[in-house]
């Protein structure tokens, strides 16, 4: 491309940024002016009301004149707000205003179009637009189309345009480093400056490479659920956040991110994408694990964590109780064991104060059940409530001529007089009155936690009601359907019971506990959250996926994951995609299929891909690198010296490097051992940590969708990684890797890398 070409374009990058930095300084002082305002309004507040309460007219005067100065409050406080993240957009604008244009000509226009497309729309005093915020509908055709005609969605329906010119640009710190005219709707060129980069603590936007498959995702606001099934690599998460971003643009004033949800596989993960919103000018949407999740809603329960559900050895039965317990057939079980609930068998227990019984459980059932059968199971509890407050009523009037409350109330002193009486007056007709108002509030006082109990559904027996319920199991399914006999039903539901004795609750217990509780009471789910994603969703079990709906009932789902890397939900996970079809409409439902790989070189992606057994379709992007590397050595100190020597050589290479053991006491161990020797690098042993710069060590389950520049996969040994079912975590393990994979083990290799081409990988076997 010609000098001058660039020169010109270099010459409006300037002219732009000059205009940016003008009007930065413009909303500064705007911000400044807005903020001394809304103090001057404050420190004069009342100086400028007009307080009057002689009439009802000038009462009417008094809080109009507030209400004056509240709006005015408003409007100072939404200027400088407003003016704020306008300031936060052209921040990020001034380093890098924009990333492509396109040159097009809409169909019957006189004269083509120039367009320029950043992070966030840029408009001069005219109100012409420098620069076009990347999620605008006619931004769209720079993701969609080739060069020539393209048709784009706009509020007004479907336009088409002739595009001519597709120029893309790499600008940093206000100087354009790179520029390229392409035919392709993200060119190679581009695809290959960005892959190359490093990794990061932090995932990046991927605005300026955003694949057109990758663009229907993001810009998806007709399907109810869209699946998105995804290789690794595929940049189905980064799609996903960019997908945020565009809802909360394209609905701005209907939609906020609190309404948003994202469940994601660990807290490490919400840490490594926290920036992505933020960096697009959006507040972060709700982020949590579906763990965290359960763990909030029952507190008074211990819910295993990620370690405990990874590193827990499981018997064949065991996995087969879980899978049924995972199951939808379980939860219609659920269901028309909670509808037979209405006629009989609902457990309760004593409301109690102090240790004594206050309401017994038999008189709780008799209001209960005293209700005909047309009553559902919530209008039936909120009923009963209703009753037990009326009877708490009364309890606390014949509890006010109780002797202790008159010897109470005759030991107050002027201090303890003060509390009870609160802001109310002393101006009683009488003593009676005054005292029936004091024993009144001393009684409610005393049995508040009794009202609160009632309210809070605590006459529920819930883990009662949940043993009772696997008990009757057999009856309402048919165990050998899923290999189970009911000798060895019954024995698990008897370690579920000593479970909840100590306070504690499975992983494949905690959704149906929560689910029977929610059908129980009546619960109809979170009605505000307009938008859930679900990400690894390969983890999740179909009984997961249908609490989840019926909790968020108004929620569109956007699902994603690789049934390739199911660590939790080997047996279910290729029958997920049929179990989802149940759940939702075909017409309300996508699926899209991301196949290309552009995390890993192409020699990484080879290697992983032929890990796997009927895998998905994984194709590499072709970004070429050193062939895997894999080291055998029958010594620790051998293999721990190849180690050393590969952090070394990774290290001069700027290569970032994640050793990733299988278990998280393997991880511990190797650390000590590393440290021992001289090397610096971080332990990563919770959830709750943040990722650290330079090397690390992470036990497999937390590796789940993060990216690193280098791995070390440290005993991929047949003693750690032999049976068929620990393939798609090695899989998952491999495939983290971006530039570089290096395979150690100390003996025998494990079994399942045999499928792997030889010409694959390079193989080193020490002596």
């Amino acid at each position: 491309m010609a000098d001058t070409e660039k020169q010109q374009e270099q010459a409006r990058v300037d002219d732009v940024i000059t205009k940016i930095k003008r009007t930065e300084a413009t909303l500064t002082d705007k911000i400044a002016a807005a903020k001394a305002d809304e103090k001057n309004i404050n420190d004069n507040f009342y100086n400028d009301v007009r307080l009057n309460v002689g009439s009802y007219e000038s009462m009417m005067d008094t809080a109009l004149s507030i209400r004056q100065q509240q709006q005015m409050l408003n409007d100072r406080n939404n200027s400088w707000r407003h003016s704020t993240q306008q300031l936060g957009v052209l921040q990020r604008l001034e380093k890098t205003p924009y990333f492509a244009r396109i040159d097009f000509q809409e169909t019957n226009a006189k004269a083509p179009e120039t367009i320029y497309i950043g992070l966030g729309s840029f408009t001069d005093k005219q109100d012409h637009f420098l620069v076009y915020d990347w999620r605008a509908p006619i931004s769209s055709i720079y993701y969609d189309g080739n060069l020539g005609r393209v048709t784009y969605q706009t509020p007004d329906g479907e336009q088409a345009v002739n595009i001519t010119l597709k120029r893309q640009f790499l600008i940093a710190d206000g100087e354009i480093k790179t520029m390229f005219d392409t035919q392709e709707t993200i060119g190679d060129q581009m695809l290959m400056e960005v892959l190359g980069e490093q990794a990061d603590t932090k995932m990046k936007s991927i605005v300026t490479t955003i694949q057109r498959e990758q663009n229907q995702i993001i810009r998806d606001t007709s399907a109810r659920l869209l699946f998105v099934q995804g290789a690794a690599g595929s940049g189905k998460t980064s799609a996903i956040m960019q997908r945020v971003a565009y809802l909360l643009y394209r609905y701005r004033g209907n939609l906020s991110s609190s309404q948003v949800i994202m469940f994601s596989p660990n807290q490490l993960f919400n840490d490594y994408v926290s920036n992505v919103l933020p960096e697009l000018g959006e507040q972060n949407m709700v982020q949590l694990t579906y763990y965290q999740y359960a763990a909030r809603r029952i507190p008074s329960l211990k819910v295993d964590d990620l370690f405990t559900q990874f590193e827990k050895n499981e018997s064949a039965v065991d996995k087969k109780i879980n899978q049924l317990k995972g199951s939808l057939a379980f939860f219609r079980a659920t269901k028309k064991y909670a509808n037979g609930l209405g006629t009989s068998g609902m457990r309760f227990r004593d409301v109690k104060l102090r240790n004594e019984v206050f309401i017994d459980h038999e008189r709780i059932e008799k209001t209960y059940y005293k209700y005909n059968t047309n009553y559902r199971l919530g209008n039936r509890l909120n009923a009963t409530k209703e009753e037990l407050l009326k009877y708490f009523g009364r309890r606390i009037e014949s509890e006010m001529k109780a002797k202790w409350v008159s010897e109470f109330i005759q030991n107050l002193d002027e201090e303890g007089m003060r509390k009870w009486y609160g802001n109310h007056p002393r101006n009683f007709e009488n003593g009676d009155k005054e005292f029936r108002f004091l024993a009144r509030r001393i009684v409610t006082a005393a049995f508040e936690s009794v009202r609160r109990g009632v309210i809070r559904n605590r006459f529920l027996n819930i883990k009662a009601q949940y043993i009772d319920f696997l008990r009757q199991v057999p009856q309402l399914l048919n165990l050998k359907k899923f290999g189970l006999t009911e000798e060895a039903w019954q024995l698990n539901v008897n370690q579920v019971l000593a479970e909840l004795r100590q306070k504690q609750l499975a992983t494949a217990d905690v959704t149906p506990y929560l689910h029977l509780y929610d059908l129980m009471t009546g619960k109809h789910g979170d009605r505000d959250i307009r938008y859930l994603f679900i990400d690894e969703i390969q983890d999740y079990t179909p009984y997961q996926l249908s609490f989840l709906k019926s909790s968020f009932p108004n929620a569109r789902f956007t699902l994603l994951g690789d049934l390739n890397q199911a660590i939790f939900t080997q047996e279910s996970s290729h029958s997920l995609l049929k179990e989802l079809a149940t759940m939702f409409k075909p017409e309300e439902t996508r699926v899209v299929q991301l196949t290309q790989s552009y995390r890993s070189t192409q020699q990484i992606t080879d290697f992983t891909k032929a890990i796997l057994r009927n895998g998905e379709s994984v194709t590499a992007f072709d970004r070429q690198g050193a062939l895997p590397n894999i080291v055998t050595a029958p010594a620790e100190d051998a293999l721990l010296d190849v180690l050393q020597q590969q952090l070394a050589e990774n290290t001069a290479a700027n290569r970032v490097t994640a050793i990733i053991t299988k278990t998280l006491p393997e991880s511990k161990a190797l650390y000590e051992t590393l440290r021992a020797r001289g090397e610096k690098i971080t332990l990563i042993r919770s959830e709750n940590q943040r990722l650290a710069a330079g090397t690390i060590i992470v036990p497999s389950y937390l590796a789940k969708g993060l990216e690193f520049d280098a791995i070390i996969a440290w005993q991929v040994t047949a003693t750690n990684y032999g049976a068929d079912d620990q393939r798609q975590l090695l899989y998952t393990i491999a495939s983290r890797a971006m530039h570089r994979l290096t395979i150690l083990a100390q003996g025998e290799l494990s079994p399942l890398l045999a499928d792997v081409p030889q010409s694959a990988y390079t193989l080193t076997q020490l002596n």
